[in-house]
């Protein structure tokens, strides 16, 4: 059976299933909405695991939509960091206290844009930030981490890609190539754990249409900002997503 039935817990499904759309068209800042939107829906690890199908069905949509804007040299830098990531946060999912991780992964998150926005208004640390060595093992290891614990790596990836000056086209096909390949990693982890039921799945089904409204909706409103203004976006929906982890 479909574990929601009340038309309050549909439409707040229905809400999560649009900022999944929106967040693989380009919107990320959307992405920890999800994860509060949906925790009011089911409890919050079996709704960790009902996200996963349907961030993999969007990630689908994102690589077919933006396939020819995907760097493969920077997806390939990220990976090897990124798999102990998934592992330190498949250990820490049955350890550390959600509400803990929380305020952790906030703060983490306010540290980078204050490093991103620190970076565009001196362009010496822009220099030394970008040629540092040690800048995708640690954008990697985090999305990794952040995306297993609460399916949150967005943020992690918005520093990384910001910081590499990435235009908006090459941002989309780069996040939706990375998530979809660590996504469908974290597949046998989530079912390891008991996450991911068949009561979810058919849940899952049903929200499929309305992700799919959403990626159409967001990629629709990408092809219009500016890249100024979508830079600037990306900064502010990440802060705000990050101070509502550090306040709860």
């Amino acid at each position: 059976m479909i574990p929601i039935s009340s038309p309050s817990q549909w439409g707040l499904a229905v809400c999560a299933a649009i900022c999944i759309g929106l967040t693989k068209s380009g919107f990320g800042g959307f992405g920890l909405l999800i994860v509060s939107l949906m925790a009011m829906v089911l409890p919050a690890k079996e709704s960790t695991g009902a996200v996963l199908p349907l961030l993999i069905t969007a990630d689908l949509m994102a690589v077919s939509g933006f396939r020819h804007h995907a760097d493969w040299k920077e997806i390939c830098a990220l990976l090897p960091a990124t798999l102990p990531g998934l592992i330190a946060g498949w250990w820490l999912l049955d350890v550390i206290p959600g509400r803990i991780f929380g305020h952790v992964l906030g703060w983490m998150i306010l540290a980078m844009m204050a490093l991103v926005v620190w970076q565009r208004l001196d362009r010496r640390v822009l220099a030394t930030v970008m040629s540092h060595p040690a800048l995708a093992s640690f954008s990697g290891f985090l999305a990794g981490l952040s995306t297993m614990l609460a399916n949150a790596g967005g943020p992690a990836m918005t520093f990384h890609l910001l910081a590499r000056r990435f235009d908006k086209m090459a941002f989309v096909g780069t996040c939706g190539w990375f998530f979809f390949i660590t996504n469908l990693i974290k597949v046998p982890f989530s079912v390891s754990l008991g996450l991911i039921s068949r009561p979810a799945l058919l849940l899952d089904l049903c929200l499929i249409p309305a992700v799919a409204a959403g990626f159409l909706l967001g990629k629709s409103v990408l092809g219009k900002i500016p890249q100024g203004p979508f830079d600037l976006m990306l900064l502010i929906m990440s802060l705000a997503a990050a101070l509502k982890l550090v306040l709860s």
